[in-house]
């Protein structure tokens, strides 16, 4: 391969680390507006069930049932955490569950057919806890290269060999 193809590929991969990254953004914002709504509604139906003088004289069920809004939330909130809000609302820090871009994105990222899924799910072998740009780091570590958080490319100089 010669270094136009090569260049090519780089810069192929760097559009497609970058394509991936940014479109974790929109899901992510609509995450966490849902959270806050539902959190904010959780709160203040909670303080209403709180200060009411009748919650006191009935038994639980029934405060709950005399309280819809706070029941309706907060069987709501705790729904979204079973269903995995807590690790959708960090998508773009965190490693994704679920591709949330669009088809086009998935794509190959050069001429050589290689795309960056094996990068980004391999499985049910994952870590939460790594960021894509983390993981990515440690594969270009080898090829004396780095990404920043955004996913553009990073060259080093080469190693001196004596």
């Amino acid at each position: 391969m010669n270094s136009l193809e090569q260049a090519e590929d780089l810069k192929a991969f760097e559009r497609r680390l970058t394509e991936y990254i940014h479109c974790l953004q929109p899901a992510t914002g609509r995450w966490r507006m849902l959270l806050i709504v539902v959190s904010v509604c959780t709160a203040t139906g909670a303080w209403n069930w709180l200060i009411d003088p009748e919650t006191q004289k009935v038994s639980f069920l029934t405060s709950l049932w005399n309280h819809p809004f706070f029941t309706i939330s907060c069987i709501t909130l705790i729904g979204l955490f079973f269903a995995g809000i807590h690790k959708r609302v960090v998508a773009p820090s965190m490693y994704p569950l679920h591709a949330v871009c669009s088809e086009r994105s998935r794509g190959a990222f050069s001429a050589s057919g290689a795309s960056l899924t094996p990068l980004i799910n391999d499985g049910f072998s994952f870590n939460h806890d790594v960021s894509i740009a983390a993981r990515c780091r440690t594969i270009l570590a080898e090829y004396n290269m780095s990404c920043d958080d955004t996913g553009k490319l990073i060259l080093k100089p080469r190693p001196h060999v004596q």
